[in-house]
């Protein structure tokens, strides 16, 4: 009979629910401003206004999500186990993948993300993903957080930590070096970078729609002592202007000037500015902050690694699976003590792209004459040769 942290001993066993789902159907909220940062701005300008942001959010997301979680007890993986289930389906609405997918892509956007754990007769049966921007820290006397306050559409819940047991609620942030409470986004630490790259874009859209409105001045040199344009005069350039030279289907139209009108450029050229290495610039400095190379996103003039293959296992190895591990990690230490010597973990043999580094491994370890059989298995992670079957079966481990 697995030993049953007392958090979970909180709710009526009656019955098992969201504490803050109620909360989350409620429409047409404000955004709160609790945290550190403007979580709806970095969201808006950020995921959902710059292309580059967008996709290493869901790379970084989709991939961490797609790592198999297993779980271990003994050293042995499990088949069979109430942790099992639950990551695979931690409430009605949604997959394990579809969980985590939210869950990693609030952590990067946010730079914290929370998991609140409904509990059943004392054992957690649904877990569910929630906004940071509406969870409020509450630090106790010790200065740590004791509580968390969870509120949207003017209803507040508080989910209070035990002093001997786990906490309801999960949260995983990323490092902040000048904050106790809440964690560092790489889209806040990219900031700058997003808001020129957004500049970009917008003075592109600007540009075809007023590609043929010059950016400089029609200077009239009439007659001495007539220097000015009569106001009919004015108004009727001005229309043929707009009419004839505004907008993308008028791109390139030469202008033809006459009746003493003269040219007079007054702007910079984008050649002038480095205009598209600069907006490439940007889009690097983006991708770097989230540890995601820019040859994966196509950005042009990046030959830091040397193919997509060999680019795709450093985001691997540096981005995704640092974060995975630190994510199983943290779930074990929060849910595993429901269920004595269960252990969460990554399962790195099954993820595809580290199949190539994988098949090194193996060719290394089976060249290396002075190890014996058992010792070259026990290096790849498989069981000795002399181990039941039956055992290999109940682990699910590789024969």
């Amino acid at each position: 009979m697995p030993l049953i942290p007392k958090i979970f001993l909180q709710r009526a066993p009656e019955a098992k629910a969201s504490a803050a789902k109620g909360l989350i159907a409620l429409q047409r909220l404000g955004a709160p401003a609790w945290t550190p940062r403007d979580y709806a701005s970095l969201a808006r300008q950020g995921y959902e206004k710059n292309v580059i942001a967008y996709r290493c959010v869901r790379l970084v997301s989709e991939a961490a999500a797609s790592a198999p979680l297993k779980v271990v007890e003994d050293g042995a993986v499990l088949c069979d186990h109430p942790l099992i289930d639950l990551l695979a389906r931690p409430n009605p609405a949604q997959s394990g993948a579809e969980l985590l997918e939210s869950f990693y892509g609030f952590l990067q956007t946010a730079g914290n993300a929370y998991l609140e754990a409904a509990a059943l007769d004392g054992t957690p049966r649904e877990l569910y993903a929630l906004r940071p921007d509406r969870m409020k820290a509450r630090p106790g006397k010790s200065g740590w957080p004791e509580s968390y306050e969870y509120a949207a559409g003017g209803r507040k819940v508080v989910f209070v930590k035990p002093e001997d047991g786990a906490s309801p609620i999960l949260h995983l942030k990323l490092f902040h070096p000048t904050n106790d409470y809440y964690g560092l986004s790489p889209l806040e630490a990219a900031a700058s970078s997003v808001d020129l790259h957004n500049a970009a874009s917008a003075w592109n859209k600007a540009l075809l729609d007023n590609a043929a409105r010059p950016s400089g001045a029609l200077v009239y040199k009439g007659p001495d002592g007539a220097e000015n344009l009569s106001a009919e005069q004015f108004d009727r350039l001005k229309s043929e202007l707009e009419d004839a030279y505004q907008g993308s289907a008028n791109a390139g139209r030469p202008l033809v000037l006459d009746g003493g009108l003269e040219w007079r450029s007054m702007s910079l050229s984008p050649s002038d500015m480095d205009f598209i290495d600069a907006k490439n610039m940007a889009a690097r400095e983006i991708a770097l902050a989230f540890g995601v190379p820019p040859m994966l996103l196509g950005i042009p003039g990046d030959n830091t690694y040397s193919n997509y293959r060999e680019a795709n296992l450093a985001f691997w190895k540096q981005t995704v699976l640092p974060l995975v591990k630190k994510t199983a990690a943290a779930l074990t230490g929060w849910l595993a003590p429901a269920y004595a010597g269960a252990q969460i973990i990554c399962q790195t043999s099954e993820i595809d792209a580290l199949a190539a580094e994988r098949d090194a491994a193996w060719a290394r370890i089976s060249r290396a004459d002075f190890l014996t059989d058992d010792e070259k298995r026990a290096a790849l992670g498989f069981p000795r040769l002399d181990a039941p079957a039956f055992e290999e079966d109940e682990r699910g481990e590789h024969a």
